[in-house]
């Protein structure tokens, strides 16, 4: 293979060449191997031993006109140290040192001509940059000493909404990016929010909240501070902020109010740029939710609380994405959580920490998913198990296996009703004997709003809706005393503030259990004749007490038939 240096030879080999630090020919073999290893060029030379890297830092900081740093006589901020976290100071070789000025960041970067990653740097601290040269080894010895290593999967740690400061002179970054971030994310928090949306448009990236399960418009990024929004997101959850072409997601951990709070980021590129949704996971430290808490009718709370109360079985809650399944799931634990049992969950991710009982995370990245998990927890002596979701047929076999061999299993699933998720699991493999023995008790779950207590006003509503829903008084002539939304300065103008649970607890025996691996309408009918509560039942009870409103329980529970008479 022949070279030619003349062409190929960078601005830093023909600096080390002119100070005499090393000849042509082992320039040109330290070329090579770097084009067959995929290493940069000086990085072959320090190993080789043909240079130091002192003699680099002061060629690179030649080449660029900067100062060279040692770091292991410098002072380090707190404060500046906290605006990246550690993978990302990992990827980029370089960390913060100090700040110049209120609105100016010294960050030392062992090469300063990566313009690409300088440009990324800049935009995702939302300050201006000062950079300086230092060794590549104390710019790693001083990440090692104040960033811990991460295992993989591992949420960062970031200090988010409170800004550092300089103990000697007070000073606050208080950098465009950074302020616009921590303000969306606060304004989120405060309006308990459980998604965030940044979108990009055509002249602008529209922020929505998911506020009670309903999006709603919070602000809007000007397009010139899109892309450093963007890439301060991206420092925060640990993703690489020079990568623009393709999806990523991480995680950051965050303290507010005293509150401890997960946000699970995803990004997407899109036509105009890239979106991001942060799912915001309020980690509710000390523990359990009280099955009062959770608004179940009585008997409902009875049929649940014999299902869970076996010493086996398989219970299963299903509904969307942010139905309060996990909720319903967690106040069953704590229910069971006593001295007799051990209990034990797989989660992804734990979203309470409850005492006494063992709580496991997954991580994909290190293998440890559901499936091989629960395998796991079965040979671990558990009494009551948790498993965070069903996501496939591995785990749903593995679920319904060991509720047959003596333990009480409690999961979710995204189905829309009952029904539909004893179907779904039959579909995903799970063998029909398996399930008439081992399904226990299936919840179907929604959470409409309730309606504000102070601007909600009374009306009469005729029955039909009623009629139609096999709930209530057959007369048609018949009217029912109830409330609807009418929007104050409390709720935001709303007519709703906060959500309530709505239940559909099928209890698996009898003329169910025959029906299943049959038609779905079969299943139906025997769930009807055992006086199961349909979701649409349920939220017309709360209706009636008042709770929430016909348009909310409708809007929630509206089938495909309904959808469709409706356009017709």
């Amino acid at each position: 293979m022949t070279i030619d240096i003349e062409e190929l030879r960078p601005r830093l080999g023909s600096l080390l060449l002119r100070r005499g630090l090393l000849s042509p020919e082992r320039l040109e073999e330290a070329l090579e191997e770097g084009a067959i290893r995929g290493a940069r060029v000086g990085k072959v030379l320090v190993e080789r031993g043909w240079v130091t890297e002192a003699e680099i830092a002061g060629v690179m900081a030649e080449q660029s006109g900067l100062e060279v740093v040692r770091l292991d006589f410098e002072s380090f901020d707190p404060a500046a140290i906290a605006l990246l976290p550690g993978r990302t100071v990992h990827g980029l070789g370089a960390i913060p040192v100090s700040f110049a000025d209120p609105q100016t960041i010294v960050i030392a970067v062992s090469d300063p001509t990566n313009v690409l990653t300088i440009d990324a740097l800049r935009m995702a601290i939302g300050l201006n940059v000062r950079l300086v040269v230092a060794l590549t080894s104390e710019i790693d010895a001083a990440i090692a000493r104040f960033y811990p290593p991460l295992t993989a999967g591992e949420p960062l740690s970031i200090s988010l909404l409170e800004r550092g400061r300089r103990n000697d002179e007070k000073v606050e970054p208080t950098g465009p990016a950074i302020a616009l971030v921590n303000g969306l994310i606060r304004r989120a928090i405060q309006l308990r929010a459980s998604d965030v949306h940044l979108e990009p448009q055509r002249d602008s990236a529209r922020v929505r909240a998911r506020v009670d399960g309903v999006m709603q418009d919070v602000d809007s990024v000007p397009p010139d501070m899109q892309q450093a929004v963007v890439s301060r997101i991206k420092v925060m959850a640990g993703l690489d902020i020079t990568e623009r072409r393709i999806p990523q997601d991480g995680r950051v951990s965050i303290e507010f109010g005293g509150q401890h709070i997960d946000l699970r980021v995803a990004v997407m590129p899109t036509s105009h740029g890239e979106q991001v949704v942060m799912r915001i996971l309020f980690v509710d430290q000390d523990g359990g939710v009280d099955l009062s808490e959770l608004g179940m009718a009585a008997d409902t709370q009875k049929t649940f609380l014999h299902a869970i109360g076996q010493p086996s079985g398989f219970v299963v809650t299903c509904g969307p994405t942010g139905s309060g399944k996990t909720t319903t799931l967690y106040a069953g634990l704590a229910y069971l959580n006593d001295d007799a049992r051990a209990v034990m969950t797989i989660e992804d991710p734990v979203e309470r920490h409850l005492d006494r009982i063992v709580q496991i995370e997954t991580n994909t990245r290190a293998g440890l998913t559901f499936a091989r998990g629960l395998r796991t927890l079965l040979r671990s002596d558990p009494d009551v198990l948790l498993v965070g979701e069903i996501r496939d047929e591995e785990t749903a076999k593995i679920a319904v296996h060991a509720s047959l061999t003596g333990h009480m299993v409690l999961s979710t699933l995204h189905a829309y009703d009952s029904i539909g998720a004893i179907v779904r699991l039959h579909e995903m493999g799970v063998d029909r004997g398996s399930l008439t023995v081992g399904l226990t008790c299936v919840i179907a779950q929604r959470l409409p709003r309730r309606l504000c207590t102070s601007c909600s006003e009374a009306y009469e509503h005729d029955a039909e809706l009623f009629i139609r829903s096999g709930f209530g008084s057959p007369d048609e002539r018949a009217t029912y005393s109830l409330r609807r939304a009418v929007g104050c300065e409390e709720c935001g103008g709303t007519g709703y503030k906060g959500r309530v649970a709505l239940y559909e607890v099928l209890p698996v025996r009898g003329a169910v259990r025959d029906a299943i691996g049959g038609a779905s309408s079969e299943l139906r009918e025997a769930a009807a004749a055992t006086g199961m509560r349909t979701l649409r039942q349920d939220g017309l009870r709360l209706c009636l007490e008042g709770v929430t409103s016909v348009d909310e329980v409708t809007r929630i529970t509206r089938t495909w038939e309904e959808a469709s008479e409706d356009d017709a």
